[in-house]
């Protein structure tokens, strides 16, 4: 009876202490997992080689999600991206807000690292929670030779983000003008809107006079209206960019055109603080 009793006290006690040990262990791997990330991101080649030699999960991931081939990616190590894809490294994996490593070596122009992943069989056309993909990280970053490889390697330039913002206007609304050359000369839409109805040309406004010059001379709608009605020339007089005013209206803008609740570009001149362009309107209005 002694000995059943004692049998029974000592199954209980494995029982018992049963999830501390679990817990332990996986305390111990979390933190295993994040040396083995931290190691990546200070591009410590020698040390991520002797942790996966010692078992460590090549697939493991921080607390934020990050995987050390996202890591190694977004922070421009090659050669461990090459160690960790050789290693079995997930390359389709992704953050918890969908970000995966292709986009993040797109978005920092790591031509070599790009050229890996897709080697390896990342998803070119992968997106974000934010509908966003690598060629619209690499658009909206300039990096005018990573967009056209992954364009030859079958990205969907008629991406669109949740809101609808597509890949050309990520490009125009930093005026990365050679990238948007690029993109309008596979085909790009020109003259998609957004949900709210904003056009390439409206977000270009707010960037620099030569992407709208191109993309005028491409074909953009100067006229198009957004969803409150306004125009490209009320968001380039509201920014107060006269160079841009200029340009517009030398391709036909429509100084006379009102939002749907009437306003008018001299409406916008006065809210914003821009009297200075004032005269530029008036003379371009005796014209029409």
């Amino acid at each position: 009876m002694l000995r059943l009793s004692l049998v029974a006290v000592a199954l209980a006690l494995v029982l018992l202490l049963s999830p501390v040990i679990y817990a332990a262990n996986d305390g111990i791997k979390l933190f295993n997992d994040a040396r083995l990330v931290d190691a990546v991101i200070r591009g410590d080649l020698t040390e991520v080689q002797s942790m996966l030699d010692k078992g460590a999960d090549v697939n493991a991931r921080s607390k934020i999600g990050q995987t050390a081939l996202i890591a190694a990616a977004q922070t421009g190590h090659t050669e461990i991206v090459q160690l960790l894809l050789a290693k079995g490294a997930d390359v389709q994996a992704s953050m918890r807000d969908g970000t995966t490593a292709l986009m993040k070596a797109a978005q920092q122009g790591r031509m070599d690292i790009v050229q890996a992943l897709l080697a390896n069989g990342a998803d070119v056309n992968a997106k974000a929670r934010t509908g966003g993909t690598a060629l619209m990280a690499a658009a909206q970053a300039g990096h005018t030779e990573i967009v056209q490889l992954l364009l030859a390697k079958g990205a969907d330039i008629k991406a669109r983000m949740t809101d609808g913002t597509t890949v050309l206007m990520a490009a125009v609304g930093n005026g990365h003008t050679d990238t948007v050359q690029a993109l309008l000369a596979k085909g790009a839409d020109i003259n998609a809107k957004t949900q709210a109805g904003g056009t390439a040309l409206m977000a270009a406004v707010g960037s620099n006079a030569d992407t709208v010059q191109v993309l005028l001379a491409k074909g953009a709608d100067v006229n198009a209206r957004d969803a409150e009605g306004s125009t490209a020339l009320m968001t380039a007089v509201q920014a107060g960019r006269a160079d841009i005013v200029r340009v517009l209206l030398a391709k036909g803008a429509d100084v006379n055109a009102k939002t749907n609740d009437g306003k008018t570009v001299f409406m916008v001149a006065e809210e914003y603080s821009h009297p200075e362009l004032v005269p530029l309107l008036k003379e371009a209005a005796r014209k029409k």
